[in-house]
């Protein structure tokens, strides 16, 4: 049995590079071992559907379900804030492409 090595292209918050952009300013993903992937928005409606719009495209792009642990739902009551938070717990190795890229390297490794 052979050791490979994976290689990520990740940027500077290590997500994968290609990751599907979150399409509104106050969306983020966060930093830490299972990265909250956070919806804010003053409608909640219109949290959860950028969630699940996010996820079906990080899912296509991942070519399998993303490993979601958790969903929290927060608010923010402070001024000037969008009031609701949606945060996705999500597995940072998915973030980062990782079954993506092993999958690619194994095809061609395939004879």
């Amino acid at each position: 049995m052979t050791e490979q090595r994976v290689v990520l292209d990740l940027n500077e918050a290590g997500v994968a590079v290609d990751l599907p952009r979150l399409d509104h300013a106050q969306d983020e993903v966060q930093g830490v071992p299972y990265r909250p992937v956070d919806f804010r928005d003053d409608n909640l409606p219109t949290a959860l559907e950028r969630a699940a719009a996010w996820l079906r495209k990080a899912e296509d792009w991942l070519g399998e379900p993303v490993d979601v642990i958790a969903i929290h739902l927060d608010y923010d009551d402070s001024e000037h804030a969008p009031y609701y938070e949606v945060k996705l717990l999500c597995n940072d190795e998915d973030l980062a492409g990782a079954p993506k890229v092993i999958r690619e390297q194994q095809r061609r490794a395939s004879p």
